[in-house]
């Protein structure tokens, strides 16, 4: 029987030759990932079990992004019993501090997911890795426990809905573009607990940055996993990062799908989520001018230095940010930053008055470093846009590519790049 990528992956996992939409299967874990955030309630459980063991010290990762450096006493408690438990167990992947970046665009920078892996997180974006041709997903801290015992996770086979996306990218339009409009064509429950697979002639031409921000909200549309067959812009990625072996899967070419929708990426516009969905999505010149008091470039969305050489592309040197918006830069991680130190970014984002801030989470979440107040409205390029999700529940937040976001934070009000 012919197989998609995810259930050839899967099946690969589990030991069988195939496995069909629907099945209850426990497939073996390459890598189990937990953060500051969801890590202490699974190290809770886990503590409760009699081995007392972790099944593979170097399969599970530990990222402290989300609440560092921490903001309050709860957060380096939290982190306090992370990092306590890392050196008991002599966990390998235990990152910091100045080690530590945004979980998902730290672990495949440095080659610890890689393709045909099976990944499970803690954290609803691990579907970011499905950029690599692996198959991602976020589960719940205490199924992270169980898996940290046994090295296997226990779900259900998803259904595939593959989108193929075809034509032209329109000038400044994105990843970031292309994944919104397709939320905002199918809803956010699309493609509910359904593997969300890439393909088509615009997917090979896609960079790993491009491809990292589609999979990561495919969980936006309700999908179990976004993915994308690996090719050979994957393998000049991977190559030169991965710290072990890996597999390149890919469908068959009579294999079942829940249904195939074809994009034409040549009619996209640069497009915004509106509050407060993500499927809430519109293009950008047909926003009636919206004044704004912040706007965020980074997360495990868009921090990556692709992303912020576009932003300091509009930005220019010698250009202001509007002194009534807030403009935080945040470089995915420390790998990030120093490029971006060195490539002269950081100056040209200091120079117009914007705020660079360490690797974090931060704001994307309510954390810190970003908080908004009652009545603000921020552009940002993060993956969500839910009621409070960025600080007060009166405030607003619209969702934008990198280009959008570093021209709106010059003029003050949504706009295009090309109006700057």
């Amino acid at each position: 029987m012919e197989s998609t990528i995810t259930e050839k992956i899967l099946a690969a996992h589990c030991g069988k030759k195939i496995v069909e939409p629907g099945e209850f299967i426990e497939p073996k874990v390459d890598i189990s990932l937990l953060n500051d955030v969801t890590a202490p309630l699974a190290i809770k459980e886990f503590e409760k079990t009699k081995d007392g063991k972790v099944f593979d010290k170097n399969k599970i990762v530990l990222v402290m992004d989300h609440f560092t450096p921490n903001k309050d006493i709860l957060s380096a408690e939290h982190v306090k019993l992370v990092r306590e438990f890392s050196k008991k167990q002599k966990v390998k992947h235990y990152y910091e501090g100045g080690n530590a970046g945004v979980e998902h665009a730290l672990l495949p920078e440095k080659g610890i997911v890689c393709p045909g892996d099976v990944v499970v997180g803690a954290d609803s974006h691990t579907c970011t890795y499905g950029a690599l041709g692996a198959f991602a997903t976020g589960v719940g801290s205490t199924d992270i426990a169980a898996a940290m015992v046994t090295g296997k996770v226990w779900f259900k086979v998803p259904n595939s809905i593959k989108f193929v996306l075809t034509g032209k990218l329109n000038k400044w339009v994105s990843g970031k573009d292309i994944i919104l409009y397709i939320i905002g064509l199918i809803g956010v429950d699309g493609a509910l607990y359904s593997s969300m697979e890439f393909d088509g002639p615009v997917c090979k031409k896609l960079t790993m940055a491009d491809r990292f921000t589609i999979a990561n909200m495919a969980v936006e549309a309700g999908g179990k996993n976004g993915i994308f067959t690996p090719d050979e812009i994957t393998e000049k990625y991977v190559s030169k990062r991965a710290q072990r072996r890996y597999k390149f899967y890919k469908s068959d070419k009579n294999c079942r799908y829940l249904k195939i929708i074809e994009v034409d990426c040549s009619k996209i516009s640069l497009q915004v989520a509106t509050p407060f969905l993500p499927s809430n999505t519109k293009a950008v010149v047909d926003i009636k001018r919206t004044y704004i008091n912040q706007v965020v470039i980074g997360s495990c969305t868009n921090g990556r230095i692709e992303d912020l050489r576009i932003a300091a592309a509009i930005i220019k040197k010698g250009k202001k940010v509007n002194p009534n918006v807030r403009t935080l830069i945040i470089p995915a991680t420390p790998k990030v930053y120093s490029e971006a130190l060195e490539e002269g970014l950081l100056k040209i984002f200091v120079d117009a008055g914007a705020i660079v801030s360490a690797p974090t989470c931060g704001p994307c979440l309510g954390g810190h470093m970003g908080i908004l107040a009652s009545g603000e409205k921020c552009v940002s390029t993060t993956n969500r846009n839910f009621v409070g999700r960025m600080g007060h529940v009166e405030s607003q937040l619209f969702l934008a590519n990198p280009a959008v976001a570093a021209a709106s934070a010059i003029k003050g009000y949504i706009t295009i790049p090309d109006e700057i």
